[in-house]
């Protein structure tokens, strides 16, 4: 059962431009490496240069999956920073400034940047103070510093690990100090940082991707940009397609061929290949199809966070056929779901979906390094000759008929988005059409077998239940345990499958609760109403976030006391 964590907030803000992602990740790094548990939080604004972003660290010995809303150490890299963000800062927080910047009566630091480094050194001065009053070592400090230029710009290396060497020097003389939380145990040092979009693509690789198709758009692209850094070394081919369109159907030919695929979208360029999630359906060809939510319609706001595609993605597509979708809420699930969704798409022979979301997707974590050398790889197609005449589509019990891929056999394998006979050409048969309708539904029945129960944490019977999924599970879960700390019953249970759903998992854990709250990140309770539709089952009540921030603890919890639960 998740319990309470000591933790506090780094808030890091900024323009865009100002350097700030590069003391983000360096600071994160450097906490890792100490032995610290991390969630991170980025808010960027949709323009290459300026707008008001920023990099939130919140920092534990415990885990940690959710944001807070308030903050201990605030560094400020402008005077905007400032003035957002002032009105957030706990009870003893600390602002770390540059000296011509007006604290407006905030308590802190007032750095001499323009002594300790030159401008483009600036950023990584900060990084010298903040990280001296977390308590972190120089030493680890500018192990980050050579990693990130090192290689690339040994000047710049040497310039800014003097910068790095003078804002230390500076911090520590100036007294100052910083209330740590309740220190992490030994041994977590060895801890790799990742966020959810580099796990899934790692998570994937692991599991043998082999094409990788995708045209870049928020939040889903840093799954691109992983997938590309190992491609050469593991023999995948990732591709940029001109559009979304010709990137889904790249994979899908690609799939048809035997290599397993997977493409990365989010919202507006998942609706470009719905086409083609039909034509994998209608062809029975595995695709894994990833979509990093963000706020909609349209555009809506590209750069922040929401969980509302889930209808969207559960219905899309023409015609009727069966499908998974798979709801990450960490990086660890991440990983573990991308490498069960090429499996899966593989045993169905059909389209599988993952739904993640922008906050997830750039939230860096720690986590214990994925062993992989022993975890097993995807084949793609049926192993083992059939006999002539071969029918690709053959009525089988399961409806899962033997994948020959083309050029490996001595039969002609027959691909076809008409409705087909079973050795793949053109019908319009009626009769024929309807047995095929019910051989493509029957693989629902192979998906069924595969359903992930929820996790639950505490126990439901007479309880307040969170029910939850995705990202929004870790808020969810450390709002559960502030309840039982303040001595309410409460509960949690997150959904890391949202379809199929097998209700024998979950009913009667719903049934037991006192109370049942649903918790996610739009605005009209997709996946409540989703259960009600599968079960019949009437929550007592709900939590919804809409305005593109991720769900916070904080935020649950007073959605309940409003609602008279808290």
């Amino acid at each position: 059962m998740r319990e309470l964590v000591d933790t506090r907030t780094v808030l890091i803000g900024g323009e865009a431009g100002q350097g700030l992602v590069t003391v983000g990740q360096l600071l994160s790094q450097a906490l890792v490496r100490a032995g610290w548990r991390i969630c991170v939080t980025q808010t960027y604004h949709s323009r290459v240069r300026g707008g008001h972003n920023t990099w939130a660290i919140r920092f534990g010995a415990g885990e940690i999956g959710a944001p807070a809303e308030t903050i201990d150490l605030l560094v400020a890299l402008d005077q905007e920073s400032i003035a957002l963000h002032r009105g957030e800062l706990a009870a003893g927080a600390l602002l770390i400034a540059d000296e011509g910047l007006d604290p407006q009566g905030t308590a802190g630091l007032r750095v001499p940047f323009a002594k300790l480094a030159a401008a483009r050194q600036a950023n990584v001065a900060a990084l010298g103070v903040a990280g001296t009053l977390l308590g972190l070592l120089e030493e680890l400090l500018a192990a980050g510093v050579e990693e990130m230029f090192g290689k690339k710009a040994p000047d710049a290396a040497a310039e800014n690990r003097r910068a790095l060497a003078e804002a230390c020097r500076w911090t520590a003389e100036a007294g100052a100090s910083f209330a740590l939380p309740e220190r992490p145990a030994a041994g977590g040092a060895s801890r790799a940082m990742v966020n959810g979009n580099e796990a899934l693509a790692l998570g994937a690789l692991s599991a043998g991707l082999r094409f990788y198709a995708f045209y870049p758009m928020t939040p889903s692209t840093s799954v691109s940009l992983t997938v590309a850094a190992h491609a050469a070394a593991l023999g995948v081919v990732a591709e940029q397609a001109e559009d979304e369109i010709a990137a889904v159907n790249m994979a899908i030919g690609a799939s048809f061929a035997g290599a397993p695929a997977m493409v990365a979208t989010s919202g507006g360029g998942f609706a470009l290949m719905v086409e083609g999630v039909s034509l994998a359906a209608m062809t029975e060809t595995p695709l894994v199809v990833v979509v990093a939510q963000r706020p909609g319609p349209a555009t809506g706001l590209p750069t922040r966070t929401e969980q509302a595609d889930l209808e969207f993605v559960l219905h899309a597509g023409h015609g009727e056929f069966p499908r998974a979708l798979l709801a990450p809420g960490n990086p660890e699930e991440c990983f573990l779901l991308a490498r069960k969704a090429l499996f899966l798409a593989e045993m169905s022979q059909g389209p599988i979906f993952i739904l993640t979301d922008q906050f997830l997707a750039d939230s860096y974590r720690a986590v214990e390094p994925f062993e992989v050398r022993a975890l097993p790889a995807v084949r793609a197609g049926h192993e083992g000759d059939v006999a002539a005449p071969y029918r690709r589509y053959a009525f089988v019990e399961g409806g899962v008929s033997p994948r020959l891929l083309p050029g490996r056999t001595q039969h002609l394998v027959v691909a076809d988005s008409d409705e087909h006979t079973e050795d793949g050409h053109i019908t319009e048969d009626l009769a024929v059409r309807d047995r095929m309708v019910a051989k493509r539904l029957a693989k629902l029945d192979v998906l069924r077998w595969e359903v992930l129960p929820p996790r639950l944490e505490g126990a439901a019977e007479g309880a307040l239940l969170l029910v939850a999924w995705g990202s929004a599970g870790a808020a969810a879960a450390e709002a559960a345990a502030e309840l039982r700390a303040r001595g309410v019953a409460a509960a949690t249970l997150h959904f890391t499958q949202l379809w199929p759903l097998d209700p024998q998992q979950f009913l009667a854990t719903l049934r037991a609760a006192g109370r049942v709250i649903f918790v996610e990140g739009n605005a009209t309770g997709q996946f409540e109403r989703l259960v009600r539709r599968e079960t019949g089952f009437e929550a007592t009540g709900h939590v919804r976030r809409c305005d593109g921030l991720p769900i916070t603890p904080a935020y649950v919890l007073r959605a309940l006391a409003a609602q008279g639960m808290a």
